[in-house]
């Protein structure tokens, strides 16, 4: 079987639906075994992620970089990283913010940046923006614009049952399921 494992913090319920979402799109793929771990649980599953074909990065956006909770995990990764234990994985990564744009690619990069000094293979987004002609809507994949991972939008005074919107969690899926088919395809025999 091929593993993926999907990590996150979600400070407010929102990025949970979305890492969610990821772990729905991964599970589509014939041969996959998802495991969807908070940043605080991952820290205790290190054996588990060094067996992983794949792990997908998910945090909010706070204040234009990955939360603190998420960047703790990163942080704690040294032991991994000095091991080379993720080297050749797969990786990808999303997040949300409140705000349409939130400064949300600057914790893409942080993501990936974080991921190559792993010495991981990132994976983006191979769809075209969505909502950005005049016969775009909010309802289309990719809403939001983003290539180097998946974006989403929950407004700041409502709760989780109220956002990310369908389409950004179609979006999150369709990452999850595109992470998981490049694992497959690549899973060493």
């Amino acid at each position: 079987m091929t593993q993926v494992v999907i990590v996150y913090h979600s400070g407010y319920g929102h990025t949970a639906e979305q890492a969610k979402a990821v772990a729905r799109g991964a599970a589509k793929v014939a041969g996959v075994t998802v495991h969807l771990f908070t940043a605080d649980e991952a820290q205790q599953q290190w054996e588990l992620l060094k067996s992983a074909d794949a792990i997908i990065f998910g945090s909010p956006t706070y204040m234009g970089s990955v939360s603190a909770p998420f960047k703790a995990f990163m942080d704690a990764s040294s032991k991994a990283w000095a091991a080379r234990d993720w080297k050749d994985k797969i990786a990808a990564g999303f997040t949300n913010s409140a705000s349409q744009s939130g400064d949300k690619l600057a914790s893409l990069i942080q993501l990936a940046v974080f991921a190559a000094q792993h010495g991981m293979i990132w994976v983006g987004l191979d769809l075209m923006p969505g909502n950005n002609h005049s016969q775009g809507s909010v309802h289309d994949l990719n809403r939001l614009g983003g290539f180097l991972g998946a974006l989403a939008q929950s407004n700041a005074d409502q709760g989780p049952e109220h956002g990310p919107i369908a389409s950004d969690l179609a979006t999150a899926e369709y990452l999850g399921e595109r992470v998981a088919g490049k694992a497959v395809q690549f899973k060493p025999d």
